[in-house]
């Protein structure tokens, strides 16, 4: 049963909340054409906007800074990664700045007879400081140990502490009863001040955004305060506390119940002995390398819009599919400028991990752009990019690290045998991942299909998955002008076999199949010569557009991550929750199954079903068969 006031009232507006902020701007509006008005009663609403959007960056800007793993990974205090519930839990983790928006508009008007606010007052700084360590401080420290009692904590804030991992938006992660309650902490101070004639807008501002920023440093979840400032000034570590501090309420939640001045918990006696031990051994050991993965996915980034998809820029956007949307438009001219800082000065950098039966999974990011790749004086440098990810994952010790997409192109580097064999004693298992990915696409064409039609059928996929069909006795049309090329895949067939290979130079030469694998981009006027009822496989990179409304349209090859992941908060591209590109899955088979040897160049089509079982055997399951399933 839910306590009072433990719900929002706008829980079921969604996104539709932040029509409440309309009075603010219509009041804003009203005020202006009012020309009698004087300018407190015109700007109020502005002001009240302005803080919003403000405390709303500050918050967002800390998150950045939090999941940006390539600078926090060794700071990091609570090792686990955040995972999709979380993330859920915390989507509207910005309730209380339009509660706090509304708790301030009615101060306003219970108070603006007595209240006056220039620009700047120095003694409006003393005086709220003064008021927020003698009232605030104490207040929010008594008020947050009654909450861990048996009732008020089960009831309203057991749900704070729900987020397994703190992060930013785990400060605002609380019930409708502890926001307002906050509010009137937050609120006393600025009052005061303002009723003692010392209040500002300056104040007012300082005073709000430095609350927030110090709530989301405790929430942060990695240190940044150097255990060398408390050596210098030991008393200092009394007034302020650090991420290592509240972190450790999280995790123990007996101690360390103060807001932001640790001197409370001491004189409280409920100081957890092990902070600043704890907080100077992670700084210390911050300078050092943490744990070495055991498979990285070594991943690059596909366009502009795309590259706002990661968990640092847009968390929320990061955990849903990737689809391009509007409020992306505003933020290109930003992507675009760092596009050629990265390409001048940006090496590999880790974006993601999550842990999988105790091993450690990354994904790396080459920092180039999908086009990049298709700029003949690029080829080089990304060669180089990719060579020295793989030279330091071999040097870290990392067990197997899995190409993506681009980095494995045919024509760039041999599909990683470029790196293989120039470096022949790497320790590190260089993967591609493409058996796998042939895999769930043959595995998909059900057994009773006795003839396939074949697009992009002499690349390193369309081969394997040509050889092996005819093995199946599956006749395939395969889509090609070389007949040279198409004569020496046919040659690798067995001589019984090679009869059902058949070369066709046309799309209309398929106008009787109704199954089409396809690996090169087809237009909708070619896709027009496929009889209705065609099921289009598809392993081409953008899929095709579904034109057809009397024919389906299968998926790119995909795996689902074993139900025992954990950590996973972002999707991958286009892929839904918890599912992956299936060279992703076939490189974290390769770690699983321990497996020693490179997977570079031409895919052994002897090995399609040895991968296959032992995806199956850990619990990977191909997507398109969930969706048959379901």
């Amino acid at each position: 049963m839910e306590g009072p006031l433990s719900t929002w009232p706008w829980n079921n507006l969604g996104t539709f909340k932040y029509l409440l902020y309309g009075p603010f701007i219509a009041k804003w509006f009203y005020s202006r054409s009012q020309e009698d008005n004087n300018i407190k009663e015109t700007t109020w609403c502005l002001h009240i906007l302005i803080i919003c959007f403000l405390r709303c960056s500050i918050h967002s800007c800390w998150n950045s800074f939090s999941n940006m793993l390539f600078l926090t990974r060794n700071r990091r205090i609570i090792k686990e990664g955040v995972d999709f519930k979380q993330v859920d839990n915390e989507w509207d983790w910005d309730n209380f700045v339009l509660l706090q928006a509304m708790m301030g508009s009615l101060g306003f008007y219970m108070f603006q007879d007595q209240i006056n606010l220039p620009l700047w007052d120095l003694r409006g700084f003393l005086a709220i400081i003064i008021l927020h360590i003698a009232i605030s401080e104490p207040l929010y420290y008594l008020l947050h140990k009654c909450f861990h009692g048996n009732y008020l904590f089960n009831n309203y804030h057991s749900l704070h502490h729900s987020s397994p991992v703190p992060q930013p938006f785990t400060a605002g992660h609380a019930t409708f009863l502890e926001h307002i309650i906050l509010g009137g902490i937050i609120g006393i101070p600025i009052l005061g001040s303002c009723l003692l004639g010392y209040g500002s807008l300056t104040m007012i501002y300082g005073y709000l955004l430095i609350f927030d920023w110090l709530r989301c440093l405790g929430h942060c979840n990695f240190e940044i305060i150097p255990h060398q400032l408390f050596q210098a000034i030991p008393f200092l570590k009394y007034l302020i506390y650090t991420p290592t501090y509240h972190s450790l309420h999280h995790t123990e939640k007996g101690t360390n119940y103060c807001l932001f001045m640790p001197i409370f918990d001491v004189l409280g006696n409920t100081l957890n002995p092990k902070s600043w031990d704890m907080h100077t051994k992670l700084s210390v050991e911050s300078g050092k390398n943490g744990r070495v993965p055991d498979f990285v996915f070594l991943a690059h980034i596909v366009d502009m819009s795309s590259a706002m998809h990661a968990p640092f820029i847009f968390r929320s956007f990061a955990s849903t599919p990737f689809c391009t949307r509007l409020f992306l438009i505003p933020f290109l001219p930003i992507v675009f400028v760092t596009m050629f800082v990265m390409w001048a000065y940006s090496k590999v950098f880790l974006a993601t991990f999550y842990n999988l039966r105790g091993r450690l999974h990354q994904t790396w990011v080459v920092p180039r752009f999908g086009f990049q790749y298709f700029l003949p004086f690029a080829a080089e440098g990304i060669n180089n990019q990719i060579e020295q990810a793989i030279l330091r994952a071999d040097k870290m010790g990392v067990k197997v690290i899995s190409l993506a997409a681009l980095n494995k192109n045919e024509a760039l580097n041999g599909g990683g045998t470029l790196f293989v064999n120039k470096h022949p004693n790497l320790k590190v298992r260089v993967v591609h991942g493409n058996t796998l990915t042939a895999a769930v696409i043959l595995k998909e064409i059900p057994q009773n299909v006795t003839e396939v039609f074949l697009t992009g059928a002499t690349s390193k996929l369309g081969r394997v998955i040509a050889l092996y069909l005819c093995r199946r006795q599956v006749r395939v049309l395969m889509l090609t002008l070389s007949t040279e090329r198409f004569q020496k895949i046919q040659k690798e067939a067995p001589v019984e076999y090679q009869k059902y290979l058949v070369q066709v130079t046309k799309y209309q030469a398929a106008k009787n199949c109704k199954a089409w694998i396809v690996g090169k981009w087809i237009t909708p006027r070619e896709q027009s010569y496929a009889p209705k009822g065609t099921h289009f496989h598809q392993f081409v990179v953008p899929p095709i557009l579904a034109f057809r409304r009397d024919c389906t349209y299968g998926d790119l090859a995909a795996m689902r991550l074993p139900d025992d992941v954990q950590g996973v908060s972002s999707c991958e591209y286009t892929m839904e929750r918890g599912v992956v590109h299936a060279c992703h899955a076939g490189g974290v088979v390769h770690s699983l199954e321990g497996w020693t040897h490179h997977e570079v160049g031409a895919i052994d089509v002897n090995r399609i079903d040895l991968v296959w079982d032992a995806a199956v055997k850990h619990g990977l399951k191909p997507v398109s068969f969930i969706k048959k399933t379901d």
